[in-house]
């Protein structure tokens, strides 16, 4: 009886991995869920649509995009870091997921042991838009405003901690001006009443706000990136307007829960890197206003890590409490 329970518990020993592995060189064969902790319609989703739709063409199986918006992505991240490492509910995450893990000590999660980095997507400034009617014509005119009403002027973004929260309180810590700030559920919302005047200005994501501005619905001043965007070149940077210094990216990528095979974690990060690299995603991320940024799981891993470690920073410095 001994002898036999020995026998089949060798068995299982060499049947389990077998099991395994044959698991994971069968992914996928049910459909992937893509988490996103922002609103339909804003720059993280509009991107992590692009990206579920051509996955879910390369790996033959659905990838379906599911909104979990609120407490500036964290819900979702949170959601993805306890559920099961099986590569079946992955994250489609940006800066903003760094700035609230550098943050807020309090997050269910832990956002450097729970989750893992996968596959580095965009890397895309943020556009400085405000209403149509506002005396603001450019970055100088926006700053006499401030410096006009202390505290008086308002500025939005898609929750408190977002990357694009981040870009106006960095403006405004780099220029010592001072101005209220409006969270809102999503970026689209917070575009939605920059047209409307209810708040004076956004720095909001280049999905959302290139379009807008091209459209004539906004006026576009200025963008964050160190050097002029592609996708709109006559726009000038923060640091050309005159706010020395001042440079800021929305990176995006994708997250699975940590402990996922390896081979799932390559399998997801070369597809992505496969898909980045088509004429037909370029044209489509230029349309979009995004900047195709791709890293493969190492350079991603450093980015989210140096990340954190620069928000902590200027966190500390500007005494912002995000939690």
């Amino acid at each position: 009886m001994f002898q036999k329970l020995i026998k089949n518990m060798a068995f299982s020993v060499v049947v389990l991995p077998a099991l395994i592995g044959s698991a994971v060189a069968a992914y996928p064969d049910k459909p992937i869920k893509m988490m996103v902790g922002y609103a339909p319609g804003s720059s993280t989703d509009i991107v992590g649509r692009m990206i579920a739709n051509d996955l879910s063409l390369a790996l033959k199986q659905p990838v379906i995009v599911e909104n979990r918006g609120g407490a500036a992505g964290s819900l979702a991240a949170d959601a993805v870091a306890k559920s099961a490492p099986d590569g079946y509910t992955i994250l489609f995450a940006q800066n903003g997921l760094a700035i609230n893990v550098a943050a807020n000590p309090k997050l269910p999660f832990n956002g450097q042991k729970d989750l893992l980095p996968v596959v580095g997507v965009a890397a895309t400034p943020h556009i400085l838009i405000v209403n149509n009617n506002s005396k603001a014509k450019n970055v100088a005119e926006l700053m006499a405003m401030l410096k006009a009403d202390p505290g008086k002027l308002s500025f939005g973004s898609s929750g408190i901690g977002n990357s694009d929260h981040m870009a106006g309180e960095l403006f405004l810590a780099t220029t010592g001006l001072q101005a209220i700030h409006i969270p809102y559920k999503g970026g689209s919302p917070a575009a939605t009443d920059v047209i409307g005047g209810q708040i004076d200005f956004y720095f909001a994501g280049m999905p959302v706000g290139l379009p807008l501005s091209k459209g004539d619905k906004v006026r576009a001043l200025a963008v964050t990136s160190k050097n002029r965007f592609s996708g709109a070149s006559e726009l000038p940077t923060m640091q050309e307007s005159g706010v020395k210094g001042y440079e800021m990216a929305l990176w995006q990528g994708v997250f699975v829960p940590a402990g996922t095979p390896t081979a799932i974690v390559q399998t997801l990060n070369n597809t992505i890197l496969k898909i980045l690299d088509t004429p037909e995603m370029k044209e489509r991320f230029i349309k979009a206003g995004v900047q195709v940024a791709p890293l493969n799981t190492q350079q991603f891993a450093d980015l989210y890590s140096s990340d954190i470690a620069r928000w902590k920073v200027v966190i500390e410095k500007s005494k912002i409490k995000l939690d």
